[in-house]
This record gives C-alpha cells, sequence and structure tokens, in this order.
C-alpha cells in the first residue's frame, strides 16, 4: 500500500489547480488520472503531426497578471506560466449574416448599429452602464480569498471594504442574469447574443446563468484594450504547466491509474483503491475532481444516515453532451482565417436547442507549430448541445453506431462549409466524436457538459461532503462550466484545507493582498 497525505481523483483543471496549490502548501499529493494523458476536458492529444484540443479554446484573462481570472492566479502562485498567444478578432456565421467582430464594446456597438439601429445601440449602452458596478462587485471578493471554513472571515475580512462600497450591487449577483436583462435589452438580436454568451458561460440560457459570471465576463471582455488569448502549444501546454508546479513542490501525477473505489473506514474516507488492486492510503483527504455523478459511482455502499445526501446528488440536473470534429487539413489559398468562429443555425428554438450552436477552432492562425507546415488543425464542437439518450446503449463497433456518429457530424461539417467551402477534399485527419467518445476518454457520466444547476432553482454544493476527509472540486461544485469556475474551485478547497497564514501568504504572493 502507498501512503501520503492526499489523494486528488483525476486530472482536469480543477484537480491540477487544487493539487499543484496544495503541493505549494507543503502537502503530500498524489493525482490519478485514469487517462494516459493528463488534463481532463482540457487535455492536448497528436494525431500525424496535428496537435489537437479536447476540449476548451476561447481563453482570457490570463496573459497578464494581476488578474481576475482563478486560473491565472494559481499560475502565479505556482509560479508557472506559459507562452500567451493574444488576438481579439472572431468571426460568426448567423442567421443574420456572416461576419468577423472583436472583443470590446464599441466594436459591438458598430455590429448593432449595421444589424439593428440606433435604439438596439443605445439599450446595449445601457447594459454597459448598469454591468459596470456589478462587474466591480464580481471581482470584489477574489475566489483567490475564499475558504469553505469558519477562517474565511480572517481572509475574507481584507476585502470587506471593497465589497461595503459595492453595496446592494453583491446581491444582484446572485439571481439570473434574465433579471437584469429583461429590464433593459428588448432588441431580439441582443437579446439572442446575450443567449448565447450564457450558454456558453454556463451551458444554460440568460434565464439559468448567475448574473455573477456575465458580470465577470463584461469585466474582463469588455474593458478598453481587451485582447483574448491562446496558450502557445495548447491546452496541453497549460496542463503541462500546472503538472510542472505540482512536480515542482514534490507532489506526483499517476497516469493510467484508474480509480475503482474509494476507501472508507466508518464514516471516514482514507484512500482509494485501483484497478488492479493497488490501493493508496490518504491520512489527510480524498478529493474528486469527478463530475457528481461519476464520484458517487467511487463509493461503496453508506449508511442510511448518508441517503439524503446520495439522492440530493444524484439528482443533479445535467447538461447535455457534446459532437466533435478533430480536423488535420490542407491550409493552400486559406489566408484571411480567424482562430475562432460561432455559427448558429436558427435564433428560434432557443440557444440551448440541440446542435443549434457550432464552435469552431482554428488555433494553429496563431500557433503554426500545431500542424505541419502548410497545413492547420481545426476542432469543431457542439458544446453541451447533443442529446445523449440518442446514443445511450449502442456499441461503438456497431453500424448503427457507425451511422448515427455520420448523421449527428453533419451540422458540424456544415458549419465548416460556411468558413471553408471546400472543405471536405481538404483534410488528412478525420476524427469524429460522440458523447460516447466523450465518456469514455474523459470518464464522464453521459459525456456531460456538467452540471445544468439554474439559477434561483438550485445551488452548487461547494467542496464539502458528509464523509469525513472526501472533498470535491471541479466543475460539480462551483457554478459556471469553464477554466476560471473548474480553477476557482480548485483553488478554494486548497485554501480551505491550508493553515489560514499559509493561506495569506499566497495572497500577498500573488498581489492580491498588499505585503
Amino acid at each position: 500500500m502507498e501512503r501520503t497525505e492526499i489523494v486528488v481523483i483525476g486530472s482536469g483543471i480543477g484537480g491540477l489547480c487544487c493539487a499543484a496549490l496544495l503541493a505549494r502548501y507543503g502537502y503530500d499529493v498524489v493525482v490519478c488520472e485514469s487517462h494516459g494523458i493528463a488534463g481532463g476536458a482540457a487535455h492536448g492529444f497528436n494525431r500525424g503531426g496535428f496537435f489537437f484540443d479536447s476540449g476548451p479554446s476561447l481563453y482570457s484573462g490570463l496573459s497578464y497578471s494581476p488578474s481576475p481570472n482563478p486560473l491565472r492566479q494559481v499560475l502565479d502562485a505556482i509560479e508557472e506560466d506559459v507562452s500567451w498567444l493574444n488576438y481579439n478578432t472572431w468571426g460568426c456565421c448567423l442567421p443574420e449574416g456572416d461576419f468577423n467582430t472583436t472583443v470590446g464594446a464599441e466594436q459591438f456597438c458598430g455590429v448593432l448599429q449595421t444589424l439593428r439601429g440606433e435604439e438596439a445601440v443605445r439599450e446595449w449602452r445601457h447594459l454597459q452602464q448598469i454591468m459596470q458596478p456589478l462587474g466591480a462587485a464580481a471581482i470584489a471578493l477574489p475566489p483567490a480569498a475564499m475558504r469553505f471554513d469558519l477562517k474565511v472571515v480572517q481572509t475574507v475580512g481584507h476585502f470587506l471594504p471593497s465589497l461595503f462600497k459595492q453595496g446592494w450591487q453583491v446581491a444582484r449577483l446572485t439571481g439570473p442574469f434574465s433579471r437584469i436583462m429583461d429590464g433593459v435589452v428588448h432588441d431580439d438580436f441582443a437579446r439572442h447574443w446575450l443567449d448565447m454568451l450564457c450558454f456558453l458561460l454556463s451551458g444554460l440560457p440568460a434565464t439559468g446563468t448567475i448574473a455573477a459570471e456575465v458580470a465577470f465576463m463584461f469585466a474582463d471582455w469588455y474593458r478598453p484594450g481587451v485582447q483574448l488569448d491562446y496558450p502557445q502549444g495548447g491546452s496541453g501546454a497549460l496542463v503541462a504547466a500546472l503538472g510542472r508546479g505540482i512536480q515542482k513542490y514534490g507532489g506526483e501525477i499517476k497516469l493510467n491509474a484508474h480509480i475503482e473505489e474509494i476507501l472508507l473506514e466508518g464514516d471516514k474516507a482514507v484512500g482509494v483503491r485501483l484497478r488492479h488492486g493497488q490501493e493508496i492510503q490518504a491520512t489527510k483527504a480524498v478529493i474528486s475532481n469527478a463530475s457528481v455523478w461519476d464520484t458517487l459511482k467511487l463509493l461503496p455502499s453508506l449508511p442510511s444516515k448518508f441517503k439524503g445526501f446520495l439522492r440530493k446528488r444524484q439528482a443533479t440536473p445535467e447538461c447535455d453532451s457534446f459532437m466533435h470534429l478533430h480536423l488535420g487539413i490542407n491550409a493552400a489559398e486559406l489566408d484571411d482565417l480567424a482562430c475562432h468562429y460561432i455559427v448558429v443555425n436558427d435564433w428560434s428554438p432557443g440557444i440551448e436547442a440541440p446542435q443549434n450552436l457550432v464552435l469552431v477552432s482554428i488555433p494553429s492562425v496563431l500557433d503554426p507549430t500545431l500542424a505541419p507546415a502548410g497545413k492547420h488543425t481545426i476542432h469543431v464542437y457542439t458544446p453541451g448541445n447533443e442529446p445523449y439518450h440518442l446514443w445511450a446503449g449502442l456499441e461503438r463497433k456497431s453500424a448503427e453506431y457507425a451511422q448515427l456518429k455520420q448523421q449527428r457530424s453533419q451540422v458540424m461539417w456544415q458549419a465548416l462549409e460556411r468558413i471553408i467551402p471546400d472543405i471536405r477534399s481538404r483534410c488528412d485527419v478525420t476524427l469524429v466524436g460522440t458523447p460516447l467518445t466523450h465518456g469514455r476518454f474523459l470518464r464522464r457520466h453521459h459525456g456531460s457538459y456538467g452540471p445544468a444547476i439554474r439559477a434561483g432553482q438550485g445551488v452548487f454544493p461547494g467542496p464539502r461532503t458528509p464523509v469525513q476527509n472526501l472533498w470535491c472540486c471541479g466543475d460539480s461544485t462551483f457554478p459556471g462550466i469553464g477554466l476560471p469556475a473548474v480553477a476557482a474551485s480548485g483553488m478554494v478547497l486548497a485554501n480551505t484545507l491550508a493553515p489560514v497564514d499559509q493561506h495569506l501568504d499566497m495572497l500577498r504572493a500573488i498581489g492580491v493582498l498588499d505585503a
């Protein structure tokens, strides 16, 4: 039996952030990853000289410090980084037409002026005025200062003056964004646009997205001089930076280490058992970065007093899954591509309708090292709008699966044809992923995008569980589905387990508190 202080189940960004900070705080940490590549949904992989991102492709707030982005704060805390490439333009293929836009408030006002007229611009500027103090309130309390214990008063107390300054704005952040939007924005296109941004942030439209997420985005995307970021080397480079931090402080990442069961002694988590029988004893904590549903699968039969906990967690609503298209293509005469495109087929059924929204990422536009000379790497995906029930029970090697795979991938090909009309004749590498692929490689229940907990109707549970020494991080614990949210979840948990004096020292080291 191997012995350590803390075992982290899963090497998604939340688990890596948590493990890296815990190692920095001096704990012995072992991360167990079922896959042969670290990173969870953010891992990168290579096929035929093309380097692909498996998941996230849109980054912001990471190329400068100090930054309100929790992932940037973790990188600063462990003194690791990647080389960041910057851009500000992305393509839109919408029912209103195809056009390029940039981050930043003024340029989007120009889009509104062209498509909708002066009244739409007036509404948008009014929304910006309302969102400005809300954005300030959203970043008034850095996630880096938060803890889930009574000692939180010793860290959050340093930020009370700025919180009091924001006053009642803080309370407005806890409800759905639609409550703010409905009183200000009436133009159909602007409302559709905001619904789309909310869906990208949370997997839910404005009626289900907590206002704090949108306020954070407004504070970042619509500030003067804003640029978007992309890690040179792809998402794998970001995962590698977190891995270096873990190892630098004495932690370990075990790959191909599939957890079969969380070990309990009475009501206390004491370690994990791996697939081939190896056990790792954890003297201080077992932390699951797996989804809420997959974490429950790892628990042995619990006493009846835990039935309420199990029932509530099992009933967590889930977002739909993904379709993926990874392509390595001939880039001849493709000289004017953007790095990212958003394709919306029809506003009328709602932005969350199956296969209605398609995202396209061509990162080799920014980083040519991701593809052979004269080639491009492309990732097309439907972000959390592919129903799992269509795929449930199918055998991956069956003719029925192959037929459905071909059928359900067409929406991605068609979206890409709006950008590169002859795309099908350019492909050197073609990989199609489905919810079953998503579930298999990422160990995600139903290949889900994450919990669909609607603002005002439910709250995320945070890291605690009633099982002693069993904690959770990742997208099942913290609002928002994306890198900032999961990084915050890992950071908050690591801080909760750390002595408060070390926590405060970390805040000073990253410039959140004055030295």
